[in-house]
C-alpha cells in the first residue's frame, strides 16, 4: 500500500535478492521513460523504495504520481 506523507507517495518493494531487485527497477524504468515522471528511489541490495511527487506543480502528490504508482504496483505484482 503506497502512503502518503509529507507531500510524497511512499512504499518499498522487497525480493529475494538484488538481481530480481535490479531487473524490477530495469522493467520500471521503461514506464518512469515513457511517463516522462523520474521518481526518487533507492535500492539496497534487495530493498527498492520510492517517493512520488510531481516537481513542476510544487512537490505535491498529484495524478501523474498516482498513475505511477499504478504501474509501479502492476510490474511487480506481475514479476511475483
Amino acid at each position: 500500500m503506497w502512503i502518503e506523507k509529507d507531500n510524497k507517495l511512499n512504499k518499498s518493494f522487497t525480493f529475494k535478492d538484488f538481481r530480481e531487485a535490479f531487473a524490477f527497477m530495469t522493467e520500471v524504468s521503461e514506464v518512469v521513460n515513457e511517463m516522462d515522471h523520474h521518481p526518487f528511489w533507492t535500492n539496497t541490495y534487495n530493498k527498492v523504495s520510492f517517493e512520488l511527487n510531481t516537481h513542476s506543480e510544487g512537490d505535491i502528490v498529484t495524478e501523474k504520481d498516482q498513475k505511477l504508482a499504478a504501474a509501479i504496483d502492476t510490474i511487480f505484482e506481475k514479476r511475483k
